[in-house]
């Protein structure tokens, strides 16, 4: 028995753990006795329903009204792909997919993907972070950098949690989910929504314009984020032990099983945002793109409730993607090169450059955009990996993908690192041929 294990014996991570023993030995079943294996996609979730996410949907929504819906559907099917695939490596090995690159590719091929995931883990935390402190400083009407401290504060305290095992957290994180699904439930009834013409266009592809295009470009370009890619990995990897193959098949059926419904539940959240914004936009304000903007848009429009319902769920989310954002750096820290470093200098990295960013001026929503290109140009790494190690035999043994999953995620990374080279190009200014009329 481990030092850990005694310290943390009754608790509710140690009571998962007995009762996931207790479904994979045949002695309970039930919903609720599976829910105990809940909990690392719920976590990863986050990634797609962080304030990025908020800013292109409000923008697509806006401009577009429901055309663009197909894509976030998309977005998010490719999405569940990789977040399974993540999964399965952790299920598997009993390894991270960090922890799997320092192992079998050469040195130098290691600390080039550690440094770029360190710097693309702070682009995230350093988006949510803003992302955060915007909507506590609009609800709250206190200046940004005061909003930025709430939230420095309470994702440290989050954090904290870790100290009681992996499941308080898993419940404090789903707790954010679902209140974040709930603020959008709310503004479904409140903004009007044309639900046929929503339902059309979630599986219509249709493209108003070359503005659109690099809209949709962002959309599925920004969605699947290098972190979550590495996170869930290692959120897997020890979580429920196992003793044989049977016991590695159960677990990575509930494990695909939640991934399915959480990215689902994070996919319809992010079409509501989209609903949301066209109804209460598109009509008469195809201009909003900020959040700010949105804000201060909604108020007059649909009252104060809406806007306090859509600052909630802002502050819900970058909260709670920044503590993530903050566990997936020490994870790919540690996997890269063998060693962790204390949560709050952690939290002080990724604090410094958000408070320089809004200390010399910069637009905090120009701050979000450029750390979705810094996410770009990291993402084709991990997900190649990805895509390397769970087809290698050597490394799976019998879970190896299969000739169907690899094309079908061979095809989804391509698509990705399509577009968001496509996203790189455009944001540098670079001319292609026919999009002349991108602005």
């Amino acid at each position: 028995m481990t030092n850990l294990t005694d310290r943390h014996r009754g608790s509710l991570s140690e009571r998962a753990v007995a009762t996931a023993r207790q479904v994979l030995d045949g002695q309970r079943g039930g919903v609720r006795a599976y829910a105990v294996f809940a909990g690392p996609a719920v976590i990863a979730s986050i990634a797609y329903m962080d304030p990025g996410n908020f800013a292109t949907n409000i923008q697509a929504g806006a401009k577009y009204g429901y055309s663009l819906l197909w894509v976030v559907l998309l977005a998010n099917l490719i999405a569940m792909l990789l977040q399974a695939l993540s999964a399965k490596l952790g299920i598997v090995t009993g390894r991270n997919l960090a922890e799997l690159c320092r192992d079998h590719f050469p040195q130098p091929i290691v600390w080039v993907m550690w440094i770029v995931s360190e710097i693309a883990a702070m682009a995230t935390d350093l988006a949510e972070f803003l992302g955060g402190a915007i909507g506590l400083s609009l609800l709250f009407q206190m200046p940004l950098v005061a909003g930025m401290g709430v939230t420095a504060v309470v994702t440290y305290g989050l954090l904290m949690s870790e100290r009681f095992g992996f499941r308080p957290l898993e419940l404090i994180i789903g707790a954010m989910v679902s209140l974040i699904g709930l603020c959008y439930l709310a503004e479904l009834f409140i903004v009007p929504v044309d639900w046929a013409s929503a339902a059309f266009h979630s599986f219509t592809p249709q493209i108003a314009d070359a503005e659109a295009l690099l809209l949709s470009v962002g959309i599925i370009g920004a969605t699947v984020m290098p972190h979550a890619v590495y996170l869930h990995s290692g959120l897997t990897q020890a979580r429920m032990p196992v003793r044989n193959d049977d016991e590695r098949r159960k677990v990575l059926r509930f494990s695909n099983q939640e991934v399915i419904v959480a990215l689902a539940i994070a996919g319809l959240i992010n079409m509501a945002m989209v609903m949301m914004a066209s109804g209460a936009f598109h009509a008469g304000h195809p201009e909003v793109a900020e959040i700010q903007t949105a804000y201060h848009t909604l108020t007059p429009l649909l009252g104060v409730g809406a806007a306090g319902v859509f600052l909630l769920s802002l502050i819900a989310s970058g909260v709670s993607s920044s503590t993530v954002g903050t566990m997936a750096g020490q994870m790919i820290m540690q996997g890269f090169v063998g060693f962790r470093i204390p949560v709050w200098v952690r939290r002080l990295v990724t604090m410094v450059p958000a408070f320089v960013v809004v200390a010399i001026g910069v637009n905090a929503t120009s701050a979000l955009v450029v750390s979705q290109v810094v996410l770009s140009i990291a993402l084709p790494l991990p997900m190649i990996a990805l895509i390397i190690f769970t087809g290698r035999r050597d490394i799976m043994g019998a879970f190896v993908n299969g000739r169907l999953t690899r094309i079908a995620a061979l095809v989804g990374t391509a698509v990705v690192l399509l577009l968001n080279i496509f996203l790189i190009v455009q944001t540098l200014g670079i001319s292609l041929p026919g999009l002349s009329a991108v602005h």
